[in-house]
């Protein structure tokens, strides 16, 4: 269910959105809708991203467990090679 909310948006902003929803054969609704949507879902992926390596981070000042930058360059290459390689054991 979706519920009115109102937006206050300059006046240049105003017509460029008008002027594309007019291209794209859309609503200036719509295209705020849509958005507004993309911006939250990108914004959620960024913050999950941040919090996996926050994450990530705090694992490896408990453990010291890692891996060099030249292993993995060496697996991304054999992957990218067509190999069937796995990812190498962490090490501290």
């Amino acid at each position: 269910m979706a519920s009115p909310t109102s937006i206050k948006l300059d006046d240049e902003l105003k017509v460029r959105v008008q002027t594309l929803a007019e291209t794209r054969r859309r609503s200036s609704h719509w295209i705020m809708r849509e958005a507004i949507a993309q911006y939250v879902e990108r914004e959620e992926k960024r913050e999950a991203f941040k919090q996996d390596t926050l994450r990530a981070w705090e694992e490896y000042k408990q453990t010291g467990m890692h891996l060099t930058g030249e292993e993995v360059d060496d697996w991304l290459k054999k992957l990218e090679a067509g190999e069937d390689a796995e990812l190498p054991a962490c090490h501290s």
